[in-house]
């Protein structure tokens, strides 16, 4: 309320604020005389934008517009009688009889004057409200029938009077309050006798929209009137004494700022004193870097404007030291900081092999990375994952290839990992915010190219507070990790250079989409021969330089190594045989310091000796005594292993048992087979009554530890024909397969895994399916010696290469039930 500039004069366009005017002027005009005021039938109309005229108010106004200079001249002329109403839409420059309120207010006019300026400017006086009826001419201005709106018969009870004695007060109340209305306008309100003008005067002064004061001239209860003005008064009222209050307590605030002000400039002047840096000091020196840093040219402004508002916080305030931390965290990232590559192929080549064994796939990738990088000078990293069982050297594989490149070395274990802030960090507004472990990591080794591995990225976990496999999504993209954006950082960072690495014991549980933005390298498990170099090459040596060994105190013959790698580990990386080794080297150390006698190198007796008599049962060929028993070969994290199938037929109804702990999927395979079997009964010469009169037991040995998968299919539509024909299996024979009730036979993975477990456990035989044919072509030739590969296509042609023709030595007669049944009842539906 009160308000010169909005509410007083708030004219816009054509009618413009008297800004010389502090108040609304009103007229002491006696309301008889109004209300004795003829009014005419029709009358020129003026029409005014963003305020509402009300009787006996007075208030200049600057007209602009053609139509009504010409409308206030000639009336000026005349009677000086006016028709003012306001419009409904202020933007409309030429206003139709639509866009005018059809309540509006007889004025006068008082006075007329030509400005310095050019323009004119008219004081008018309300006189009494009328309404329109008819327009009767829209040029050269508006004229319109108009009629009277007189107020209802008001008797000026108490409830009356004590409503205008509130809006009195409460308007001396907000002209004390505001500091921007002139104490004239408490005189004015003083001297207001009657009633209905003081409502009229309060009314033109509040601000409040023109829809709203149009309200209030429409009403024609004095009463309600005066109440709805009464509300708007008490809502100021009450805005103003809010405002009060909370510039009092900014007030109180910035005192004791300025008091913190001076006590912080007197411990900055210590500091100096005692030769710290002040804040100030400390912020020009780290403009002073920035400016040297080699960064670019947006993250450079945006470090700059960070410093700006650093340098207005107090530096007492828990803000100036997240400030501090958060440009501090910019200055150290290597922004566009890159090491040099090594592009020597032959030098990378060899360090590559010296510190791995075999792993071909990944080392020729690398090396085709390289040469392309040579060759183009610039080409965004690829996102390789290193995928195989425990233990094979996946992990130590990013190290070698980081020494191979000349680039530096970064580790990050995913293992275990739920919450996606440990990836994108977190926001730093949050106490104790950092930020993400990419560009901590980053941060750490200096520079924007690293070879970066990403451990156990198959590991990572999921739960309330977020996906971090999800926020991997961006760093493994290269289309994407460009713009990096991390939360702490609020800014794009480029990872489009760093070299990453993941590796996974397993891929079923990476997400499809983080799966698909990989290229997955297998890496198999290693053969016994293999694991002999790399135990005489590696591991020997590096636990001599563990132990404090040399080479003529500790060594191990071939026949030694072999047999810690057969009989003291089962696995398919090496990670068992260092510890066994390392255990050895131990020995041999405690031998030395003690000066008691010690054999150089080490053969199967000394090995016995050491490591004890706790040696695992080899996995090794069952024989075909029986039929019903034959050898499958199962992959599992740990590797490849040899998995038998054991099939009893005991006599009964018909019914089949399953155990050994199995999944669903190899249940399934049992319950094809067995259908299978039966619908091919003929060609097997297989009496199709014995599936009615003889129960079949299906057992698979190690019971204690769970399996599933469908690659046990063939083996155990083997193991069923087999007891059912009784027929033996051939010897040294072992297969893996998925079945389909139509008779074929599927591929399966790990086959590299299952040959060198069979090889292992001295098999010489294995059937494979045909689309298997080209995992064998990719293992070397060297471990696939002795032993020979059936490709099949269906499930029959696996039964005749694995059934022997020849009968076991005590066949079972599978008919004696039936014949038994026969004998005790002639009608026996089964004879």
């Amino acid at each position: 309320m009160f308000e010169p500039k909005e509410a007083m004069f708030g004219f816009q366009g054509d009618f413009e604020n008297d800004e010389s005017q502090e108040f609304m002027l009103f007229s002491k005009q006696d309301e008889d005389e109004n209300n004795k005021l003829p009014v005419p039938e029709e009358l020129p109309i003026l029409t005014i934008r963003n305020t509402v005229l009300f009787p006996g108010v007075v208030f200049p106004i600057t007209v602009g517009r053609d139509k009504s200079i010409r409308l206030i001249r000639e009336a000026n002329k005349k009677d000086k009688i006016i028709g003012v109403v306001s419009q409904r839409n202020p933007e409309i420059e030429d206003p139709s009889f639509e866009d005018l309120y059809t309540v509006g207010t007889l004025a006068e006019i008082v006075r007329m004057m030509r400005m310095p300026d050019g323009s004119t400017t008219v004081i008018i006086q309300g006189r009494k409200r009328i309404e329109l009826t008819e327009l009767t001419q829209s040029e050269p201005y508006l004229r319109a029938k108009v009629k009277a709106l007189p107020d209802q018969k008001q008797k000026e009870d108490k409830e009356y009077k004590a409503i205008i004695d509130s809006i009195r007060d409460t308007s001396h109340s907000i002209i004390n309050l505001a500091p921007n209305i002139p104490s004239e306008a408490s005189i004015a309100l003083r001297n207001i006798d009657s009633s209905r003008f003081l409502v009229h005067f309060v009314a033109s002064n509040l601000n409040i929209s023109v829809a709203e004061k149009q309200e209030i001239l429409n009403d024609t209860d004095p009463t309600h009137r005066a109440t709805t003005v009464l509300e708007y008064v008490t809502h100021e009222l009450q805005m103003l004494e809010l405002k009060d209050q909370i510039q009092n307590k900014v007030r109180t605030d910035i005192d004791k700022q300025q008091k913190e002000y001076f006590l912080q400039q007197q411990i900055r002047a210590l500091q100096e004193e005692l030769g710290g840096d002040s804040p100030d000091k400390e912020i020009l020196n780290l403009r002073e870097k920035g400016n040297q840093k080699k960064w670019p040219q947006s993250v450079h402004q945006h470090f700059n404007r960070e410093l700006d508002r650093l340098q207005r916080v107090n530096p007492a305030s828990p803000d100036y030291s997240v400030g501090l931390n958060y440009v501090q965290l910019m200055l150290d990232l290597p922004w566009d900081e890159y090491t040099k590559d090594n592009f020597d192929l032959k030098h990378a080549e060899k360090v590559l092999d010296e510190d791995h064994f075999g792993l071909e796939k990944v080392k020729k990738r690398i090396l085709e990375y390289l040469a392309v990088l040579k060759l183009k000078g610039d080409m965004k990293s690829p996102i390789i994952c290193l995928y195989g069982p425990p233990g094979v050297g996946k992990t130590s594989l990013g190290r070698s290839i980081a020494r191979a490149l000349g680039r530096k070395y970064v580790r990050m274990s995913l293992g275990g990992l739920h919450d996606e802030s440990e990836i994108r960090g977190h926001r730093k507004t949050y106490i104790g915010a950092m930020p993400g472990r990419i560009i901590q990591n980053l941060k750490k080794v200096g520079t924007s190219n690293p070879v970066y591995v990403l451990d156990e990225i198959d590991k990572m976990g999921r739960d309330f507070r977020g996906d971090p496999s999800s926020a991997m999504l961006e760093v493994l993209d290269p289309e994407q990790n460009s713009t990096f954006y991390d939360n702490y950082l609020e800014l794009d960072y480029d990872l489009s250079k760093v070299l990453f690495i993941a590796t996974a014991n397993s891929l079923d549980s990476i997400q499809p989409a983080l799966l698909d933005r990989m290229e997955i390298i297998d890496i198999s498990g290693y053969s016994l021969e293999e694991k002999v170099e790399i135990g005489k090459k590696y591991l020997i040596p590096k636990q001599r330089k563990a132990h404090g060994l040399k080479t003529k105190d500790f060594n191990l013959s071939d026949k030694a190594l072999e047999l810690v790698i057969e009989q003291y580990t089962r696995e398919s990386g090496v990670r068992g045989l260092d510890k066994k080794i390392a255990a050895l080297a131990r020995n041999a150390a405690k031998s030395i310091a003690m000066g008691e006698a010690l054999k150089k190198t080490l053969g199967l007796p000394e090995v016995e000796k050491i490591l004890g008599s706790e040696k695992m049962e080899p996995e090794m060929y069952e024989s075909n005594q029986w039929p019903g028993v034959v050898t499958g070969l199962a992959w599992s994290p740990m590797g490849g292993s040899v998995l038998f199938v054991e099939s009893k037929l005991i006599p009964g109804k018909g019914n089949f048992h399953i155990t050994g702990q199995l999944g669903d999927v190899m249940k399934e395979s049992v319950t094809l087979a067995r259908s299978f079997l039966k619908a091919h009964s003929d060609y097997l010469d297989i009496d199709a009554r014995v599936f009615d009169h003889w129960d079949v037991h299906v057992h698979f040995p190690a019971g204690a530890i769970p399996k599933d998968g469908p690659s046990a299919g063939i083996t155990i539509l083997t193991s069923l024909a087999s007891l059912f024909t009784q027929r033996k299996v051939k010897s040294h024979l072992a297969m893996t397969g998925e079945i389909t009730l139509r008779g074929k036979v599927l591929p399966v993975g790990g086959i590299k895994e299952k040959i060198l477990a069979a090889r292992r456990a001295g098999i010489t035989h294995v059937i494979l399916c045909e689309a298997n044919r080209k995992d064998i072509e990719d293992i070397n030739p060297g471990y696939l010696k002795g032993m020979k590969f059936s490709y099949v296509k269906n499930m029959l042609e696996v039964l005749d290469i694995a059934l022997l023709r020849d009968f076991a030595d005590n066949p079972i007669d599978t008919m004696e039930p039936v014949r038994k049944a026969a004998l005790k009842s002639a009608e026996s539906p089964t004879v």
